[in-house]
C-alpha cells in the first residue's frame, strides 16, 4: 500500500532533522532546567517566602512549571510556523521542490503539520520530564499535561503558519514576535493567575490560546479547577488548529503554484 503524501513530507522533514538535531537537542534540556532552577526554585523560593499559602495553595514551582511547559511549546509552535516556513517560500524554495513530485498544496500542509506537531511532542516531552525530576509532580502525572501542550502548539503552528505564508517580506516576523508571542508568554497565566492582570487585560488573556493550554495542564499537575470547563478548551483549541490550517492552504496555493 502506497504510503500517504502527508506521509512523505513528515519523512522528508525527519531525514533532514536527522542531521541536524545535535543542534536543537541541547537546548530541548538545558531551557526546561534553566527555567525551572532559576525562576521556580530561586525566584520561587522568594514568593514562597512571602505568600506562606503558596499560590492558588501551592509552591510557586509547582503553580509555575505546568506554565512554562505550555510556553515552550507555544514557542516551539511559533518557531516552526514562521521562519522555516519563509524560507522554504522564498529562500531555500524546498516547497516548490515538494510539489515538483506528486505531493499536493493540501498534502504539503497537513505534512507540516505533522512534522511541527512531531516537534512540539519532543519538546514538550522532555520539558515533562526535567518536570518529573524537580519533583513538580510524577513522571506520568507531567507525561499528561504535554496533552494541553501540544494543543497549544499546533494551534500556534497553524496560526503562525497562516500568518508567515501572507507575508511577502520577513519585516512582519518579528513584529509577530514582538506583539503577539512575547506578551502571551508572559501575560497568559504562565507566571502568575490572569486575576491579577488589570480588568481590560483579562478577556485578552482568555482569549489565548496559551491561556486555555496552561489552564488544562496546571489542572492535571496541581489538581486545580480549570476556570473554563477542561471540554470548552480542548474544542477551542482544536478550533485553533483545523481553522489556522484551512487558512493556510490558500495563501500557499497562491505562493506556490504558476
Amino acid at each position: 500500500m502506497a504510503t500517504p503524501l502527508p506521509l512523505r513530507v513528515f519523512e522528508a522533514e525527519a531525514r533532514v532533522y536527522r542531521r541536524t538535531w545535535r543542534g536543537s537537542v541541547i537546548s530541548s534540556f538545558l531551557n526546561p532546567i534553566l527555567y525551572l532552577a532559576a525562576m521556580g526554585v530561586g525566584l520561587g523560593s522568594l514568593v514562597d517566602q512571602n505568600l506562606p499559602g503558596g499560590v492558588d495553595g501551592v509552591s510557586y514551582l509547582t503553580f509555575l512549571a505546568p506554565g512554562l511547559l505550555v510556553a515552550s511549546a507555544m514557542q516551539t509552535g511559533a518557531g516552526e510556523g514562521s521562519w522555516k516556513v519563509m524560507a522554504s517560500i522564498k529562500w531555500e524554495k524546498t516547497y516548490h521542490a515538494k510539489l515538483a513530485t506528486p505531493i499536493g498544496i493540501p498534502s504539503l500542509v497537513a505534512g507540516h503539520m505533522l512534522w511541527s506537531g512531531a516537534r512540539v511532542l519532543m519538546v514538550s516531552v522532555i520539558f515533562a520530564v526535567i518536570m518529573s525530576a524537580f519533583r513538580v509532580a510524577p513522571l506520568f502525572q507531567s507525561l499528561l499535561a504535554v496533552g494541553p501542550a501540544l494543543l497549544v502548539g499546533l494551534a500556534m503552528v497553524a496560526a503562525t503558519t497562516a500568518f508567515t505564508a501572507r507575508l511577502e517580506e520577513p519585516t512582519g516576523l518579528p513584529l509577530y514576535f514582538r506583539f503577539v508571542v512575547l506578551p502571551m508568554f508572559l501575560f497568559s497565566g504562565a507566571f502568575f493567575p490572569i486575576t491579577q492582570l488589570p480588568g481590560w487585560m483579562q478577556p485578552i488573556a482568555l482569549a489565548t490560546p496559551m491561556f486555555h493550554g496552561v489552564e488544562l495542564s496546571r489542572a492535571i499537575v496541581v489538581g486545580t479547577e480549570p476556570a473554563i470547563t477542561w471540554w470548552v478548551s480542548v474544542l477551542y483549541l482544536s478550533a485553533w488548529i483545523v481553522v489556522g490550517t484551512a487558512l493556510t492552504v490558500g495563501p500557499f496555493r497562491k505562493r506556490l503554484t504558476p
